[in-house]
């Protein structure tokens, strides 16, 4: 029989071995975690998530904000009102399509990543594997100039909300300074083109105009589009994360699929 110092010892440093094969095995698991590509999404889902959001909230606020002050009549903005329900309806399926693109391209991001650091043994990639992750590459590449129109197209009604909610301050400045009055500020929508030159009234002057700027539609309109136009920034920035990840695994798998690769450092 073996001294109890002797066991004592051996159990010692089995369990020490089983520590230290643990360890080295969540380092392994660690390693293979494309980082990258997970900030990407947890960027990607924040920002389309405000965008849709917000964006969805803002214009609802913006047809009851016309057809209360600056379209009294429904035919004028019509075709205005249809166009909004479309966004609307478009909103949903971006929502939809970014939250499948973005698990997807995580999983690819994963994919990748584990073989190109050969985590499950010796290298192996196919044609088919490289051929998807090259058609990830074009298709990032392709919404992330189409996110780019986007986040310029949001940022229009935010210089419209900016430019009658500046009017309004100028005219509460006039009234608390008492220099001069303010009826003949006005702001008019037509010029925006967003409703006819013959709709009625399609301007606000001084008092008025104040009286939308304090109302609770304005107020939430506002601050939801700077919000969707901050998260349309934040979809563009996780794509770009993206194009330069997909592009780089996609280049390593070309690489090392190559049979002369190690020859060609």
């Amino acid at each position: 029989m073996k001294p109890a110092m002797e066991t004592a010892a051996e159990e010692n440093t089995e369990q020490s071995q089983e520590k230290k094969g643990c360890f080295e095995c969540c380092i392994k698991c660690l390693g293979g975690v494309p980082y990258a590509s997970l900030v990407a999404t947890i960027l990607c889902f924040s920002g389309v998530a405000l965008f849709c959001g917000c964006g969805h909230v803002a214009l609802t606020g913006t047809v009851s904000i016309l057809e209360q002050h600056f379209s009294t009549n429904t035919s004028d903005h019509a075709l205005l009102s249809e166009v909004i329900q479309l966004m609307q309806y478009v909103i949903y399926g971006i929502a939809s399509f970014f939250f499948l693109y973005g698990i997807i391209l995580l999983a690819e991001g994963f994919y990748t990543t584990s073989a190109v650091k050969e985590l499950h043994g010796e290298f192996k990639t196919t044609a088919c594997g490289r051929c998807i992750s090259g058609m990830f590459v074009f298709l990032t590449y392709v919404l992330g100039v189409a996110w780019l129109g986007v986040f310029g197209f949001s940022a229009v009604p935010v210089f419209m909300f900016y430019n009658i909610w500046s009017t309004c301050e100028v005219i509460k400045s006039l009234q608390t300074n008492m220099t001069a009055s303010g009826d003949q500020i006005c702001v008019d929508i037509r010029q925006y083109g967003i409703i006819p030159w013959n709709a009625v009234p399609g301007r606000a002057c001084g008092p008025v105009l104040e009286n939308i700027c304090n109302t609770n539609e304005f107020y939430m309109s506002y601050h939801l589009f700077i919000v969707a136009c901050a998260g349309a920034g934040a979809t563009v920035m996780s794509l770009l994360i993206y194009m330069m990840a997909t592009t780089y695994n996609y280049a390593v798998l070309k690489f090392k699929s190559r049979e002369d690769c190690c020859t060609k450092f």
